[in-house]
């Protein structure tokens, strides 16, 4: 490996104190009896992983990987033989305060990536707002959060990844060493080979975010200063919501030690807390001028996780239940996104809500929100700025360039989260119309969320060529293209509701929604929220203190 000598290290991931705590000042870190894994328990996974890898290839067989968990709102409908299973693969091996860097497996989710860089003053640049989310499917899918302006996709921020090629072939992927596959890997959903361990840049953090909730009246006003805001250099964080086409925020973050005088600490991850979307509103409806809060580093990172942003409160819609504070801290275990995913997948409602991401260029994002308030009124919307991955890429990309002819101009990502026409047909027609409204703006889709394109028109907007020519080369051929994986079989989809309570309940109100929150119970998520560890790092436990 470059860079001289590499000591490999395990560190627990859901500990509250352990070894660490002893040697936090340390560029290298051992933790020996809560050690979780080594590299010789890493290479002999990935050994088992590079032999089942070999044996679909051999058989010709397609196969799908299983990581344990999905934030994706696609249903899957493989069979549980053609699996690797990559579950396994779920710690962070080293943190290198020297470097700034942290070697992870691909199922060590945000949460505990943070948990654990924290505690020796650290931060990856990109950190995607649900605690749930992996680093392997930040690599593998489309990561963009409210820093991408300045650090682009979660994946610009890797420094190189470890693969298993369909052939079962182990590589080293970087920007030195198969460049192309580094590139092209990256939001291609898996679709090459798998991801077996990740080197991570970090940065410095710090104990505050300091935010600022700046009020905004129509969408051409959000769009501006979001835009504005994103070339101001002395800004870590830009993104914006819209309640509706007359009111807003643009919310910018700053890291800091120090607090502003007289601002206040504000957090979000515990019962008692407001949701953040909902404080946001509050704070403008109370101030025509900009509101400065502090928020806990950790607690920023995570302030969308209850509620899944305001996912959540289609929750209260569907069970005709009162929705205000009483009943979001009575049912505040259910409202985090890890359970929330699961109950969507078991239920099925995850085919009767429009979830899309959907990335647009900042001259046509107005045109597109005037088009969804009509097709759909559904609020709020999440504005986040996005700077662009180099091409050909899977990423969603826009064609427009700076002054110089060299750049891409950043594009500005519009979540679009809510129910759609409950009616099947009217639901599909509803996506269509969405899909082509947003290629006639020169925009494109996240592909973690239903997918209605033809194969024609998927293929329009990426580069096929160049994708064949990868698979072709890194043997790929024996696994499931991009599009197959994310493309929705309307027939099928509309059959395969995993709700085993006969014919005539299926999708029945309330009982697949009931059916969804038993699953949850069951998977024991809610455990990972109540004892997160990062909630502690967040006031203070940091290793420089």
């Amino acid at each position: 490996m470059p860079n001289g000598r590499q000591i490999w290290v395990a560190l627990p991931l859901r500990a509250t104190s352990s070894p660490l705590s002893q040697c936090r000042k340390t560029t290298r870190c051992l933790s020996t009896a809560n050690a979780v894994a080594s590299k010789y328990s890493h290479d002999k996974a990935v050994e088992r992983i590079s032999t089942r890898v070999r044996e679909f290839y051999d058989q010709k067989q397609k196969f799908r990987i299983f990581h344990g968990s999905t934030n994706s709102t696609r249903q899957s409908t493989v069979a549980r033989r053609n699996i690797v299973d990559t579950s396994p693969l779920s710690h962070v091996l080293e943190v290198n305060t020297e470097k700034r860097t942290a070697l992870v497996e691909p199922n060590v989710p945000m949460d505990r990536l943070v948990e654990e860089t924290m505690k020796y003053g650290l931060v990856p640049p990109v950190v995607m707002e649900f605690p749930g989310i992996t680093v392997g499917g930040g690599y593998a899918g489309t990561s963009g959060e409210s820093s991408s302006f300045k650090h682009g996709f979660f994946n610009q921020t890797i420094n190189y990844i470890e693969m298993v090629l369909a052939n079962g072939e182990v590589v080293r992927c970087s920007e030195n060493e198969r460049a192309d596959l580094f590139h092209g890997a990256a939001g291609a959903v898996g679709s090459l080979g798998v991801t077996t361990l990740v080197e991570l840049r970090l940065r410095e953090a710090k104990k505050y975010v300091e935010t600022v909730y700046h009020p905004v009246s129509s969408v051409a006003e959000a769009i501006e200063k979001i835009e504005n805001f994103t070339m101001d250099p002395e800004l870590d964080y830009v993104d914006g919501i819209l309640y509706s086409k007359s009111q807003g925020a643009v919310i910018t973050g700053r890291m800091t030690d120090v607090p502003q005088l007289n601002a206040q600490v504000q957090r979000f991850s515990d019962a008692k807390d407001p949701w953040f979307y909902l404080h946001v509103q509050d704070a403008i409806t109370k101030r025509t001028g900009p509101t400065t809060e502090m928020i806990p580093m950790a607690e920023y990172l995570f302030r969308y996780d209850r509620g899944g942003f305001w996912v959540g409160a289609l929750a209260f819609d569907y069970f005709k239940m009162p929705f205000n504070d009483y009943t979001r801290w009575w049912l505040d275990d259910f409202l985090h996104t890890r359970m929330m995913y699961t109950a969507l997948h078991a239920s099925g409602q995850s085919k009767k809500c429009i979830i899309q991401d959907l990335a647009l260029p900042f001259s046509t994002a107005e045109n597109f929100i005037n088009y969804t308030d009509k097709l759909l009124g559904i609020y709020p919307l999440w504005l986040c700025p996005l700077r662009q991955s180099q091409l050909p890429t899977m990423h969603p990309h826009v064609n427009e360039m700076e002054a110089d002819g060299r750049s891409l101009k950043p594009m500005l990502n519009i979540g679009l989260w809510g129910f759609g026409p409950q009616q099947p047909d009217d639901f599909v027609q509803a996506n269509r119309d969405l899909e082509r409204k947003l290629w006639e703006l020169g925009g494109m889709k996240w592909l973690y969320a239903q997918t209605y394109y033809t194969e024609d028109e998927f293929w329009q907007m990426y580069d096929r060529q160049w994708y064949d020519a990868l698979r072709e080369k890194y043997n790929a051929t024996s696994l499931a293209s991009v599009y197959e994986k994310v493309k929705v079989d309307i027939n099928t989809e509309q059959k395969a509701v995993d709700v085993p309570l006969g014919p005539s309940l299926v999708g029945t109100w309330p009982f697949s929604g009931l059916y969804g929150i038993k699953k949850a119970i069951d998977s024991g998520a809610y455990l990972q929220a109540r004892t997160s560890a990062w909630k502690l790092v967040s006031e203070g436990e940091r290793s420089d203190k």
